[in-house]
């Protein structure tokens, strides 16, 4: 992947992954060591974090489709090598906190999924990205559910 292609962003817009998606199988080791190795980077890439909780949603059997989503992840990478988290003193620190989700995002069990990040200044201090446990019934329900979890 060396000399892969650098791409913009992480993954295709609106692409939707399903369990069931009837293509070939993935191998399951190389698929699990290369999401091992990208969920240790997120530690100082959070941009990847929202991207690696959808690709890593099916561990247990990877279809290609799965494999591909998280290779375009390192050809995303490429194209950001310079991008990170970066921490240093200073002087007026405010709290921010920005949150949000997707309705009905998962086609397997229209589940949406949750985003927060919280910063103090210009540093992010937390983050999270992840399924809601309970289904919305609307875009304000999982708006709701999504501000619930983020200060829990």
């Amino acid at each position: 992947m060396t000399n892969c292609k650098p791409l913009a962003t992480p993954m295709t817009q609106n692409e939707k992954l399903t369990k069931d998606d009837n293509r070939e199988r993935a191998n399951e080791t190389t698929f699990r060591s290369l999401l091992g190795s990208l969920i240790y980077l997120t530690n100082t890439k959070p941009d990847i974090v929202h991207t690696m909780s959808i690709v890593s949603r099916y561990m247990s059997q990877p279809s290609k489709a799965y494999f591909t989503a998280a290779k375009r992840i390192l050809h995303y990478i490429k194209e950001t090598k310079s991008y990170g988290i970066f921490y240093k003193s200073e002087e007026a620190s405010n709290l921010i906190s920005y949150i949000d989700s997707y309705w009905t995002e998962s086609i397997d069990d229209k589940k949406s999924t949750s985003g927060y990040a919280f910063f103090l200044g210009i540093k992010i201090i937390s983050w999270s990205s992840r399924k809601q446990k309970t289904m919305a019934l609307s875009s304000v329900g999982a708006e709701y559910i999504a501000t619930t979890s983020a200060v829990y």
